[in-house]
């Protein structure tokens, strides 16, 4: 994926600036002033008709070739949401058409003269470099302001001094408000009354009770919302954990940037406002620090207790804080994330979502579900002396999400094959697969092409080889085990062999 997910968006450029180019010679001679009109790219058309080609927030860029009815012109190009119109003078009009400014003027079009020296190719060069100029001022203030938050979050007070780092950013207020519209911390200055009661409105529609969309409809609720009351513009954040807490933003204005920096807020708050285990929390230290030291899960289980646990490997997400904040959104704090991007969460309980029909699952709880952005696979819960096996159910899980499209798939847990007792299956199983014993990626083939009902596509997109590959693999297993892959009988043999070792 690309990192348009952490990158604030190209700001527009304003139309002033245009005007204040003086290589350029541009003039306004129609329509209302340009203040308070922003570019977001240019087109350059000379058909009659431009309206199906513009998308809305262009400069539109014309000669006028086929320039017969002013009005009409004009009251397409509004109708598109155009920004403004560039008209070239000569070769084909000596000057700027009167009835067209008249119909700028009536319509509410800002009309600019491009003198004969001025290319087309000239305007819309100046328009991308202001456009990347105004880029790399929002970057550089994303990333002063993410610097400044990572400071503020390693405080001895960091919940109020990353809202107050926030608030300085965006030059308004940040507020921390509870599951039931209370403001548990806040920082800056604080809005009118009335678009206080707004944002209090926004966060109960990011976390309601229940968790439910607005309204109590099916489906979960959105992770942010946005007003604007009063003229200041309002932005509801829900943060992870479960907790329903809510961080709320009144800013004067909404800049492109401001996104990307209240999410790195979110992600930081989410974490420093997850709830302490108290007793258990040290257990949990203290057979962390066991592991490293050398001792085996058996031994440290025992710090652990009965607790069972559940295994995310995750697919998705762009930027340092990606994972950290899939984390946060799933409740835990114990993520990694290996080399080739792969995210791996650890979840303490069932780590359920009540089953979504993407593979199956038993548990229940709205712990586990599916997240924009991100592909997941799900484990079965364990104990901790099983994680190893539930970390690699996790990760089949997650090959076969990828393979299949799906936004998260779950492990499924064994069903016939359970009614062999394990010993007895075990030892069938090694002896059914003896011939691919040392071959393990023919034995990883067979059992990801298996789990995708034959499909060579999607075989080789879970793993990440070309086709030709799964399918010689596959006739070498075939030739190995002596066995009629086609045969469904087969198949089910050994796919109850291949979930056995």
């Amino acid at each position: 994926m690309s990192d348009t997910a952490t990158a604030p968006p190209t700001p527009p450029v304003p139309l002033t600036a245009l005007l204040a180019h003086e290589g350029l010679g541009l003039r306004r001679i129609a329509g209302p002033p340009a203040e308070d009109t922003v570019v977001h790219w240019v087109h350059t058309s000379e058909m009659a008709d431009p309206f199906p080609y513009l998308l809305g927030g262009e400069l539109l860029l014309s000669a006028g070739v086929l320039l017969t009815d002013p009005d009409a012109y004009v009251s397409r190009i509004t109708a598109a949401r155009a920004a403004a119109l560039g008209f070239g003078v000569r070769p084909v009009h000596d000057t700027v058409p009167a009835g067209l400014a008249a119909a700028c003027d009536r319509y509410g079009l800002p009309l600019l003269e491009v003198p004969p020296e001025t290319t087309f190719t000239a305007v819309a060069r100046a328009v991308w470099r202001l456009m990347a100029e105004a880029r790399h001022r929002e970057l550089r203030r994303v990333a002063e302001a993410q610097q400044g938050l990572a400071t503020a979050a390693a405080r001895p007070d960091p919940v109020p001094a990353v809202l107050g780092q926030l608030a300085a950013r965006l030059g308004g207020q940040a507020v921390l408000i509870g599951p039931a519209g209370t403001e548990l911390s806040a920082a800056g200055r604080a809005p009118s009354a009335r678009a206080r009661g707004a944002l209090l409105g926004l966060a109960g529609v990011v976390s309601p009770p229940g968790g439910t969309a607005r309204g109590g409809g099916p489906g979960p609720a959105p992770a942010s919302a946005s007003d604007a009351v009063d003229g200041v513009a309002l932005t509801a954040y829900a943060l992870g954990g479960g907790q329903g807490l809510v961080l709320g933003l009144a800013a004067p204005a909404r800049e492109p940037g401001d996104h990307t920096v209240a999410g790195v807020a979110v992600v930081l708050l989410s974490l420093l406002t997850a709830p302490h285990q108290g007793l258990d929390s040290a257990g949990r230290s203290a057979a962390l620090v066991r592991l490293l030291l050398g001792a085996g899960p058996a031994e440290a289980a025992g710090l652990l207790g009965a607790e069972r646990w559940t295994v995310v490997r995750a697919r998705g997400g762009a930027g340092p804080f990606a994972a950290s904040a899939l984390g946060a959104a799933l409740g835990s704090a114990l993520v990694d994330r290996a080399e080739d991007g792969t995210v791996r969460v650890l979840l303490p309980g069932d780590g359920g979502d009540g089953g979504n029909g993407n593979g199956g699952g038993q548990s229940a709880g709205p712990r586990v579900a599916a997240r924009p952005g991100w592909v997941l696979g799900v484990s079965e819960p364990v104990g901790p002396e099983q994680l190893a096996a539930a970390d690699t159910q996790a990760a089949r899980a997650l090959q076969r999400a990828v393979a299949t499209g799906a936004e998260l798939v779950r492990h499924r847990g064994a069903a016939l094959s359970a009614l062999l007792p394990p010993g007895e299956a075990a030892a069938q199983a090694r002896l059914l697969l003896a011939p691919l014993a040392k071959a393990p990626a023919l034995v990883e083939t067979l059992r990801c092409w298996l789990s995708l009902h034959g499909g060579w596509d999607r075989t080789a997109t879970a793993l990440g080889v070309h086709r030709n590959t799964v399918r010689q693999r596959i006739a070498r297993c075939a030739a190995l085990l002596g066995e009629d892959l086609d045969d469904p009988d087969v198949r089910m043999e050994l796919w109850f062999a291949l979930r056995r070792i």
